[in-house]
């Protein structure tokens, strides 16, 4: 257990070593702590600290970092988030793709370090469906989920559909069918193709696939913007087994997949702090993360990738303002 001076230099020692990004020397630590107190107590203490693998002394420097553990303690009980100073921002209403989208680089440009959102995985359920013919045995499908996406597949059919034929074969589909998993449909439509013509349930048939296919194409569970903001951050610039190492974390979406599926479980931000788990795998690397909803029910989850140098405090009012605009956004939109 730490006493209070100790807790007060190590609070002082993370917040000017996230500021500088230099290793914190006795003299430098004295004059952010305020403590009056001697170089040589606060060498102690800094011993004290680097025996309890909260600080480490990088190669030969004389300065200390904090450790994976010492930021652990940092963000756990020694944080100050002010209120927010991000209330400004907005997100309109959208398709939920273009919300996403929307968000990751909201993410992005406020924390200047990578913003993430994983999708919410969709059914494969259609809300309304509808047939026009282009030319002769080419057909365009528009499917509109549930939650407003809308998507065009073109189908080359067998014979030639009026017009009339497809606004029936439509109309048949909206009227029986909609709200019901693709899958669903696909088995229904083969137990009554005896009392549809034949044409007709072909053409259906065809719609069901295409359908199921694009909602499926148009999931694009992983977004992820500002990649190239790592470039600027002196932690990877001047290392580039560490600018790979990230780069490979977002080429590797499962794994990022897996991380924030694990962050979502959780009520409110979480902070990943690398190293300190094969959760991040990458020591230089942490991630805050938060859940988002719609209509009060945990659909996905967004947050911002950056150097465990960070600014915590400031990443957690991004990533909790971006996940609160993302629940409203795709709560409005209907």
């Amino acid at each position: 257990m730490l006493d209070e001076r100790s807790k007060l230099l190590l609070k002082a020692l993370v917040e000017r070593y996230i500021a500088d990004g230099q290793p914190i020397g006795s003299r430098t630590l004295s004059k952010a702590s305020g403590l009056e107190l001697s170089p040589a107590t606060i060498r102690n203490v800094m011993s004290d600290l680097e025996e309890l693998g909260l600080i480490v002394s990088p190669h030969t420097s004389a300065g200390r970092i904090p450790t994976a553990r010492g930021y652990r303690l940092f963000v756990d009980t020694m944080l100050t988030v002010h209120p927010s100073q991000y209330g400004s921002h907005s997100l309109a209403p959208d398709q939920p793709q273009k919300v996403m989208s929307n968000a990751a680089n909201l993410l992005s440009n406020l924390s200047q370090f990578v913003g993430v959102v994983i999708a919410p995985k969709r059914t494969s359920v259609f809300r309304h469906i509808e047939f026009l013919r282009l030319s002769e045995r080419r057909v365009l499908v528009i499917i509109v989920s549930p939650d407003g996406d809308v998507q065009n597949r073109v189908i080359f059919t067998e014979m030639d559909y009026s017009q009339s034929q497809l606004v029936e074969a439509a109309n048949f589909l909206n009227s029986h069918y909609v709200g019901m998993d693709i899958d669903n449909v696909r088995e229904r439509l083969q137990g009554e193709v005896e009392s549809l013509r034949s044409e007709i349930a072909t053409l259906m048939q065809a719609a069901v696939t295409v359908s199921s296919e694009a909602i499926t194409e148009s999931q694009d569970e992983v977004i992820i913007s500002g990649e190239r903001n790592l470039l600027s951050v002196s932690d990877f610039s001047s290392d580039m087994g560490h600018l790979r190492r990230a780069f490979e974390l977002f080429e590797q979406k499962a794994q990022l997949m897996r991380l924030m599926d694990i962050a979502g479980q959780a009520e409110g931000v979480r902070i990943f702090i690398g190293g300190e788990s094969q959760v991040v795998p990458f020591e230089d690397l942490s991630i805050v993360t938060s859940p988002y909803e719609v209509d009060g029910k945990v659909v996905g989850t967004l947050g911002v990738i950056g150097p465990t140098r960070m600014a915590y405090d400031r990443m957690i009012q991004i990533v909790d303002i971006t996940s609160k605009l993302v629940s409203n956004a795709l709560s409005h939109h209907k």
